[in-house]
């Protein structure tokens, strides 16, 4: 036996090992788990489960596929095994077979919080907005902050972001894209200038009083604190 040159593809890494035995060669490919959080299979099962719980949303397995930019045959395997294990449910509409999670299981909450920590807005916007100067503080504000936080409620179909500082737009707009694809929803900036922020308004005072999920920066002392 001995081990060949690790092999690098994209989306997912695979290493491959040799084994050899007269003149019969067999590969074994293994996926490397992704590095955000290695308890996973591979990167792929992790950034599928992270799509189907994280939109709240069924999609079918072509869906899926063109989201990951995962070949179909990984994702419809992908998929089977996490039916099989109670993560996943199926059920048709049509010709369409749809996949959701699976919300009666008693994994559901723990696993969501754990692709929330890693493959969520918050670290995706605080690796969006890391490189854009200009920027004071990063906040999610509104309805995804409140469902995120507990508060009861409809799943939003958006998510608000509050960006404090002077930053150029067109940066903030192209991160706030880049995590909207990731996440499947709009994430919808609202830039203020330091001085816009401490002023006292309607908005603000609504915005102030809800929950706030801090990203990055410091949003400062708030008018009334």
């Amino acid at each position: 036996m001995h081990f060949g040159t690790p092999l690098r593809a994209r989306p997912v890494a695979v290493k491959t090992w040799t084994l050899s035995k007269s003149d019969t060669t067999i590969h074994f490919m293994r996926a490397s788990p992704p590095p955000l959080l290695p308890i996973f299979r591979s990167a792929t099962q992790a950034r599928l489960l992270a799509a189907v719980y994280l939109t709240d949303r069924s999609m079918t397995i072509q869906d899926l596929s063109e989201r990951l930019e995962a070949p179909y045959a990984t994702v419809h395997r992908e998929v089977g095994r996490l039916l099989q294990g109670g993560l996943l449910t199926e059920h048709r509409v049509g010709n369409a077979r749809l996949i959701g999670p699976e919300k009666r299981s008693p994994f559901h909450r723990p696993l969501r919080e754990l692709l929330e920590a890693a493959f969520g807005p918050v670290p995706l916007l605080q690796q969006a907005f890391e490189g854009i100067d200009g920027v004071e503080g990063v906040a999610i504000f509104g309805s995804w902050a409140h469902r995120a936080s507990g508060l009861p409620g409809q799943s939003p179909g958006d998510i608000d972001v509050l960006v404090v500082g002077q930053p150029d737009v067109r940066d903030v707009y192209a991160a706030c894209s880049e995590v909207g694809l990731s996440v499947g929803r709009p994430v919808n900036p609202t830039i203020l200038s330091r001085p816009e922020w401490e002023t006292d308004n309607p908005f603000l005072r609504e915005v102030r009083e809800g929950r706030l999920l801090h990203v990055i920066g410091d949003l400062g002392a708030e008018p009334g604190t």
